[in-house]
């Protein structure tokens, strides 16, 4: 059985871990310009992953899938046996695809990220739990490294602007950003959404999006997991609270948003939402498993935004917008088409767009003309956060007043093993929006 973990880490401890990283990246000769020094098809780009989960797994299997030169040398999380499953699971994928993949250095503990961005990498893959994302990500940004980040990228508002912060930040370095939003690599998408920009289907007027799906994972507390302390366990069952995941329409649904956030060119002006917590019954957990918000755009055409998870029910993933001359309906599976005026059926090429996105960012660093995808990313999940605490608390609120004026910071100060933080299931009337 594995001990329970003894690493302590505050909130305030990670600008100090960031800059030690960054010192140590530099005196180890892989600051800025060993980042930035893989500028041909041959050169090897090393990449370090934050994150060993089933994300961080496959995220690792696509980026060495993405391109030629591509070594994973660095894995960190915060349980030991995801790292030592990740590395298993690297090393099959390279064998079963005749890649070269060297030894891996493996960290873990609270602040396995700090000793990953100070090993000698060219790129972090971040994929722990997006509570961490902020922090992470602006570590990544410190030490000089180009980055591949999963979404979301926080969980309230005060997240968002620490990581829009540190996008800037990256800009500055010239350091490569791109998300997981993995439509936006998506051809299907790229071309349906260009013809949609390009007026095709006249103005748009109104549209749905949706991610219903059946429900998702619980591990009790039992066997390995009972030497956990409580904050440990929480974070091994990440997906239950919203201070680590954001709940369901901030973790998942945030794609569907995302994507209407791209076809009407910007955010939402405002949001007015609800839902609530029925089908999860005594498993533990503040998450609520259904949501319904109206988001009106700025032209004033308004999108309904629905997920849930509801066990023996219906999935609908999918994306459709309606236009003054016509509609689109838009699926991940390929699905891209338009009725109207200018009528449109994608049946193009199909490469998987997990894989397509760690192409497009290699190739950008490769070039020396760094993609940089993080304020986009960071709009659409602040629209999804939008989404959720206006349902959480009944009220409309603001684009505005949500970039702007909202102190919501709900992730915590101290990340050590101890007592959990076990907050109340949010209910309209009670719940304040702070």
């Amino acid at each position: 059985m594995n001990a329970p973990l003894n690493t302590d880490l505050s909130r305030r401890d990670f600008v100090k871990i960031s800059a030690a990283g960054t010192s140590a990246a530099v005196l180890g000769g892989i600051g800025v310009t060993r980042a930035m020094g893989a500028t041909s098809g041959s050169d090897k780009i090393r990449v370090g992953v934050i994150g060993c989960g089933g994300r961080g797994r496959g995220a690792a299997q696509n980026c060495l899938e993405a391109a030629p030169g591509v070594e994973i040398v660095a894995l960190g999380d915060l349980f030991p046996r995801q790292v030592d499953s990740a590395e298993a699971a690297i090393k099959k994928f390279a064998a079963e695809k005749n890649l070269n993949q060297p030894a891996m250095l493996k960290f873990s503990g609270f602040d396995n990220f700090q000793k990953v961005l100070a090993a000698d990498i060219d790129m972090v893959i971040l994929a722990a739990p997006p509570g961490f994302r902020p922090t992470h990500f602006e570590a990544a940004v410190n030490a000089n490294k180009h980055i591949f980040c999963e979404k979301p990228v926080a969980v309230d508002p005060v997240g968002i602007r620490q990581f829009i912060a540190a996008t800037k930040k990256a800009k500055e370095k010239r350091l490569a950003v791109v998300a997981g939003t993995q439509r936006r690599h998506q051809q299907s998408y790229l071309e349906t959404i260009k013809r949609i920009q390009d007026g095709e289907m006249g103005e748009l007027v109104g549209g749905q999006c949706y991610w219903n799906g059946t429900g998702i994972w619980f591990r009790e507390k039992k066997d390995w997991l009972a030497n956990l302390s409580d904050f440990e366990w929480q974070c091994w069952n990440w997906y239950h609270w919203d201070w680590i995941c954001g709940d369901q329409i901030v973790e998942q649904h945030v794609h569907n948003i995302d994507v209407m956030n791209w076809a009407f060119g910007g955010p939402p002006v405002k949001f007015v939402g609800m839902g609530g917590r029925q089908s999860r019954g005594a498993i533990p957990g503040n998450i609520w498993d259904h949501f319904a918000v109206e988001m009106e755009y700025a032209n004033g055409a308004r999108v309904m935004s629905m997920c849930r998870h509801t066990p023996k029910s219906t999935p609908r993933v999918a994306e459709h917008l309606v236009g003054s001359k016509g509609v689109a309906d838009l699926n991940q599976q390929f699905l891209a088409t338009i009725k109207g005026a200018r009528p449109f059926n994608y049946s193009g090429p199909t490469p998987d767009p997990y894989v397509v996105e760690h192409t497009d960012l290699i190739r950008s660093i490769r070039a020396n003309d760094p993609l940089n995808e993080g304020e986009q990313v960071a709009i659409s999940c602040m629209t999804a956060i939008g989404g959720r605490m206006s349902a959480y608390t009944g009220r409309e609120i603001s684009w505005k007043w949500l970039m702007e004026g909202s102190k919501l910071d709900i992730f915590p100060k101290e990340c050590k093993p101890g007592p959990g933080v076990f907050t109340k299931v949010p209910m309209p009337g009670e719940s304040e929006l702070v």
